[in-house]
């Protein structure tokens, strides 16, 4: 019965039924991609999901009780909607105002190894001249609020650009660069500080700041003492201490390269015929 009344409906869908469809379908892919890359983000997926299960069981079982209770909470949550996500709202009707709202392809796209090498050589520099950084790699979850606290650079990760931008010279050494899909998205941004007791006093408020970032999303976080020139990564609220290079070299791969290495390590093995082995990276991470 329920496949017939399905059956029939698509039937006496007409033109203008589609077009409300997309209408609809539009509107729900415009608030998803205003909201990328902030927290709220994966809030609004969880509501969309319980709205959508909620709805399908008050139609397909017909609970009665259950349907009336849906039917009294939808109203609240439109109103509680948009004062929860003010900021995210306000901040894409002003994209959509600039005009630069619908540019979903990247300009640039970079390579990951170029980058990660890029900011491998940059650390080794600025830890060899004691010169203090604090690099935070955006991840999974969105790290739009602290870049708005920044300086916006939108640039490619360059040896260059990053120890320039740490040089106590500079405006921009006091804060955080963000790096996001391998291009510096801002620099000298504000990070939450960990409000956790650390007993070494060698761990300032760029280690803090480091510590309280990832404590609160899932970003992996590179610090550089400016005391001692000791290279430290963050990541969950933990921090590795006293890296070396190819210590820290393998643990930015396992972060941010997790199955790039492996994945084209064996594709270039099979097309030659040869046996996969362990890359030196990994050999490195396993000592």
């Amino acid at each position: 019965m329920e496949v017939w009344n399905l059956s029939w409906l698509i039937q006496r869908l007409s033109w203008l039924d589609l077009f409300d469809i997309l209408l609809v379908a539009g509107l729900f892919f415009w608030l998803f991609y205003a909201l990328r890359g902030t927290r709220a983000a994966p809030l609004v997926r969880g509501i969309t999901a319980l709205l959508v299960t909620l709805a399908l069981l008050s139609r397909i079982v017909r609970l009665r009780a259950f349907s009336w209770v849906v039917a009294q909470l939808l109203p609240a949550l439109l109103i509680a909607i948009p004062v929860i996500f003010q900021p995210e709202l306000r901040r894409a009707l002003a994209r959509l105002g600039r005009g630069r709202f619908f540019s979903l392809i990247p300009q640039h796209e970079e390579s990951s190894e170029k980058m990660l090498a890029a900011v491998l050589t940059a650390t080794h520099q600025m830890a060899a001249h004691k010169v203090g950084a604090l690099i935070v790699f955006e991840r999974e979850t969105g790290l739009q609020d602290y870049v708005d606290t920044g300086v916006p650079v939108d640039a490619r990760v360059t040896v260059e650009l990053l120890t320039t931008i740490f040089d106590h010279h500079t405006i921009l050494h006091d804060g955080a660069v963000i790096i996001r899909d391998n291009r510096i998205a801002a620099a000298a941004c504000v990070m939450p500080l960990t409000t956790a007791f650390l007993s070494d006093r060698h761990l300032g408020l760029r280690h803090r700041a480091a510590i309280g970032t990832t404590e609160e999303s899932d970003a992996v976080a590179v610090v550089v003492s400016e005391e001692r020139g000791n290279i430290s990564v963050t990541h969950n609220g933990r921090i590795m201490r006293d890296l070396d290079g190819r210590r820290l070299e393998s643990v930015l791969r396992a972060f941010l390269l997790p199955e790039q290495p492996t994945t084209k390590l064996f594709f270039q093995r099979w097309w030659r015929r040869e046996p996969v082995k362990p890359s030196a990276s990994a050999e490195g991470g396993q000592r």
